[in-house]
């Protein structure tokens, strides 16, 4: 009679798990398509490299500063 009882509780757990798996699978599908309909007709702006490069600097010179400054602050106390 246990044995019955185990058998479908393994039927069970793998119906659970294969049904989770399929739906899993079903998602990354959609978001993959969904991702590119949206690159498609949606595409990100393309900036100039000179002008992205020189600003990328600047912002980090100031990111550097700012944790340089809070590292000094930290430490007085």
């Amino acid at each position: 009679m246990e044995t019955n009882l185990i058998l479908e509780g393994i039927k069970f757990m793998f119906l659970g798990m294969g049904t989770v798996f399929v739906f899993l699978v079903v998602m990354i599908a959609c978001m993959n398509i969904m991702s590119s309909i949206i690159n498609r007709y949606f595409p990100e702006p393309q900036l100039n490299e000179d002008v992205t490069t020189s600003n990328s600097q600047a912002n980090n010179k100031k990111i550097i500063a700012a944790i340089t400054a809070a590292i000094t602050y930290h430490r007085e106390g």
